[in-house]
């Protein structure tokens, strides 16, 4: 058989396989679907070293390093490339990927490599919308952290190029892919709480490190550091270790609490109701410890009404960002219904429904044919459970190992991600207009689907 037959052949099997799959009937187990559990295994008998999908890593801190090892846990992914603007951390990925990996500080120098399929970007907020919409009008396939943008007016700019390019685009919101939120949106749709009408979010935090005071390397200066590079079209100043370190207290490079954690709920609930986003957003907070310099609050509270639509019914959300919260590092999603609710997780969905009970009124329960009067016995019922977990099977690799696995997947098959950039602007959109009415103590009002504001 010649090399092209057997690799079709292997090809059809694969994907015969994939296909044949069908998930669990297992009450209370979440699985994936379309997958056999030893895919991996097939995956890496399949691709050979020249099959590999070759990434660069755009951005090689904390997000960036957490990224490029997820990638490199897929089989069919090789990281080749690492761009940084601190020498430390293209040190420490040739250490991680490999000595022979090229680096550079210049981002520019990545897109200009034809041995490169994709790139992820995890840099401060302020360079994504320019380095995602380069790198695809330079045809690479791009895997951008959230938000997908720093201010909402740049979100256009990067649909238009992801169409225009027709690569694969995909935001960095890792719930999407889980199967928490693919139980969830099934749930719903099968009317499990009924009619949609509340949905509430919390992240909860309580440490220097969860509220961003990363570390700041002893060697940190502008010998190190491109700091010009950095600052990008924000005003000049001088070198500031805290500003590059620690870029998500400050307003020209981050997009506060509400950009780093408000966008995984906003991209969760819209992928689990259909929805396209809020008219209507405000917002109240405070900076209440972490009084270290930082210009964005450490406490923040958002309101946001959706309209009914032909998607789902007219609800609220309300979201919420403590981080001087005593009780402890948690985070959910909450959807109310008129009968029942749902709290979604990543790796599990609890549901809760209403317990209802018929009123008797049949006449003929309370008399005899003979019209003698009986007695009612209020005999109790055999009811269902109020609340039913569902949970992944253990040995579920989790949502950010499904977020890579699905951008790979697209990038082969060449299919449109489920966070794309029309999506992830949908879901920054709101985010970054929470900010805007903190900070101008005013209602927005916003337009989801033609993306724009209204005044």
């Amino acid at each position: 058989m010649s090399n092209e037959s057997t690799s079709n052949s292997r090809r059809k099997f694969i994907q015969k396989v994939a296909g044949s799959v069908l998930a669990s009937s297992i009450p209370g187990i979440i699985k994936a679907t379309g997958k056999p559990d030893n895919f991996e295994g097939l995956l890496r008998n399949y691709y050979n070293p020249n099959d590999n999908i070759q990434i660069a890593v755009i951005g090689a801190g904390g997000m960036g390093t957490a990224d490029g090892n997820t990638a490199m846990s897929v089989p069919g992914a090789k990281i080749i490339a690492a761009c940084d603007l601190y020498d430390g951390r293209l040190e420490a990925a040739k250490k991680n990927y490999g000595k022979d990996i090229f680096t550079t500080k210049d981002y520019r120098e990545i897109l200009q490599r034809k041995d490169i399929d994709a790139v992820i970007v995890a840099t401060p907020d302020h360079w994504h919308k320019d380095i995602s919409v380069a790198a695809m009008n330079s045809g690479k396939a791009v895997y951008c952290e959230k938000p997908m943008v720093h201010e909402v007016s740049e979100g256009n700019a990067v649909v238009e190029a992801q169409n225009r390019n027709k690569v694969v685009m995909q935001v960095g919101s890792q719930g999407m892919s889980s199967l928490g939120n693919e139980k969830a949106k099934e749930l719903l749709a099968a009317g499990a709480i009924g009619k949609l009408n509340y949905a509430e979010g919390f992240w909860a935090r309580n440490s220097p490190f969860g509220a961003w005071q990363y570390d700041i390397p002893a060697d940190a200066s502008d010998k190190t550091v491109d700091w010009k590079m950095f600052l990008n079209k924000f005003p000049d100043r001088p070198f500031d270790a805290k500003r590059f370190f620690r870029w998500r207290c400050y307003r020209d490079y981050g997009t506060g609490v509400s950009g780093d954690l408000f966008v995984h709920l906003f991209s969760s609930l819209h992928f689990i109701t259909n929805s396209k986003g809020p008219q209507k957003i405000m917002a109240m907070g405070g900076l209440r410890y972490w009084k270290d310099g930082r210009e964005v609050p450490d406490i923040l509270m958002g309101m946001f009404d959706y309209a009914e639509t032909e998607q789902h019914p007219a609800f609220n959300l309300s979201l919420r960002v403590n981080f001087v919260d005593g009780t402890a590092d948690s985070t959910y999603l909450r959807l109310v219904g008129n009968e029942g609710s749902m709290n979604v997780e990543w790796d599990k969905v609890t549901l809760t429904k209403n317990q209802s009970y018929a009123a008797v009124d049949d006449p003929l329960l309370k008399t005899k044919m003979n019209k003698e009067i009986e007695t009612v016995y209020d005999r109790k019922k055999m009811v269902p459970p109020s609340s039913t977990i569902y949970k992944a099977e253990e040995g579920y690799k989790g949502a950010h190992y499904d977020h890579f696995y699905n951008f790979f997947n697209c990038i082969r098959n060449k299919k449109v991600s489920s966070e794309d950039a029309l999506f992830g602007y949908r879901a920054a959109a709101p985010a970054l207009l929470c900010n805007d009415s903190y900070f101008t103590d005013k209602a927005v009002k916003w337009d989801p689907i033609n993306l724009k504001l209204v005044n």
